[in-house]
């Protein structure tokens, strides 16, 4: 029977009720006076509970209503409501018989029972509306990527615009009388020594163009490091063996690791005969600063490039005065950071020297490796650019054929390169690098 009716069956039976509170009064009392005052109290107390379920009803179908409404309130809910109103009239029954006529104490307790499950009610669909309110990124995805969008260009907006006003600046210093006899006197490049050989060996240049192509795969491989979430598979190197000797633990690290730090022992080893043959032939007094006017001619050779009227480009003869600087801050700097670093996060750190742990943090290391690999990303664009833009011919000669000409032989070689890259560049997949692995360690999903 539904809850409305049994409600409506209850006030309409109240009539009878009384017939029978009326029965209970004590027959043996000789005071007609009190039962005339227990029928008043009887009257007035069935007024007032049918006033108070009149309003449990109307309460109690705006509360079945709400929870109609809403698709995820729980039955246990519902019926948690239900038990409630069928113990408030059962009560109400029980209190005839326990409690004083008129007795306004269980008229309020009824009360409070109602306003309690209506508040619960409340509470839920306020929940469930606050949950099913979605977030901003759920209702306007569009919002957030075109904000990104509009910093990312005010950014590049911002870069431009410094750029032109340095470049405007950089013009106009040139014509202050006193920054034209600075750039007489400071050409940009600093003089070498007489001892010095001209020219490219054929050694630097296929040493270059090798260091070009695991540099490349090294940069590759480290940013696989750094962004991929759930790498394609893991390796574990064998213990005491070559990529973990018998002072470090062997460390579970991802296919891309193992890639990485197999192309740096090439890289090391392709640097190491570099070194050797440098001091070797005395060519290292091209990239070593051997005067303090490099300081100079640095600043000349920066604002000639700022203000877009280069300085002579002759690099079979010497460099300028910021390439020689560059390079000597990538082979003696550069690279000797990104060799200490790396070892430090690699598997080849002796990690069972707990003093050299602590000496040496692997926060250290990741802090100052990912900006070495930085610079030399820079390094190179920048180099290239530098290539194509001051004599593409002429430079790629110097460069992998050790000539100073402008045929095409060095574009022919330099074409090539860049395919052996692209091919080395999917070599380097999980699926041609597992059987590699396994060769050296473990190798797991």
């Amino acid at each position: 029977m539904p809850r409305e009716t049994r409600y409506e069956n209850t006030a309409d039976r109240l009539p009878e009720s009384a017939q029978q509170m009326r029965s209970w009064v004590p027959r043996h009392s000789p005071d007609e006076n009190k039962l005339q005052s227990k029928r008043h109290q009887l009257s007035d107390h069935n007024d007032n509970r049918s006033h108070f379920i009149s309003e449990g009803r109307v309460d109690r179908k705006q509360r079945m209503s709400s929870i109609r409404s809403s698709d995820t309130v729980k039955s246990n809910t519902t019926d948690d409501l239900k038990t409630a109103d069928d113990v408030t009239v059962v009560k109400d029954h029980r209190h005839h018989h326990a409690q004083p006529l008129g007795n306004p104490s269980r008229v309020k307790s009824a009360q409070r029972l109602n306003r309690s499950a209506s508040s619960q009610t409340s509470s839920t669909v306020a929940a469930q509306t606050i949950s099913e309110t979605p977030s901003s990124s759920t209702v306007e995805p569009g919002l957030v990527k075109r904000t990104k969008l509009l910093k990312s260009l005010l950014v590049v907006a911002g870069v431009v615009a410094g750029a032109i006003a340095l470049v405007l600046a950089a013009k106009w210093l040139r014509n202050v009388e006193p920054v034209q006899d600075f750039l007489t006197t400071y050409s940009g490049h600093s003089d070498l020594p007489d001892t010095v050989q001209l020219g490219i060996p054929s050694w630097v240049g296929w040493q270059h163009a090798f260091n070009v192509f695991l540099l490349v795969l090294i940069v590759r491989s480290g940013l696989l490091i750094r962004w991929e979430r759930k790498p394609a598979g893991y390796w574990k190197p064998s213990a005491n063996s070559f990529f973990s000797p018998t002072t470090s633990t062997p460390k579970k690290v991802s296919l891309s690791q193992f890639v990485h730090q197999a192309l740096d022992v090439l890289w090391m080893a392709n640097g190491l005969v570099f070194i050797v043959l440098l001091f070797m032939t005395g060519h290292w007094k091209r990239i070593v600063p051997l005067d303090w006017d490099i300081f100079p001619n640095m600043a000349s050779a920066a604002l000639q490039y700022l203000s877009l009227d280069w300085p002579t480009e002759n690099g079979w003869v010497h460099y300028n005065a910021l390439q020689l600087m560059a390079y000597f801050v990538t082979v003696f700097i550069a690279a000797p950071l990104a060799v200490l670093s790396g070892i430090r996060i690699s598997t080849w750190w002796p990690d069972k020297k707990q003093r050299l742990n602590k000496i040496y943090p692997i926060k250290v290391a990741r802090a100052i490796h990912f900006p070495v690999m930085l610079y030399f990303a820079a390094f190179t664009v920048i180099h290239l650019f530098l290539v194509f833009f001051t004599g593409a011919l002429r430079n790629l000669n110097a460069m992998y054929t050790s000539r100073n000409a402008d045929d095409g032989w060095g574009l022919l070689i330099f074409v090539i390169s860049l395919v052996i890259i692209v091919v080395g560049w999917f070599l380097i997949k999980p699926i041609f690098v597992r059987p590699l692995a396994a060769r050296s360690g473990t190798v797991t999903k």
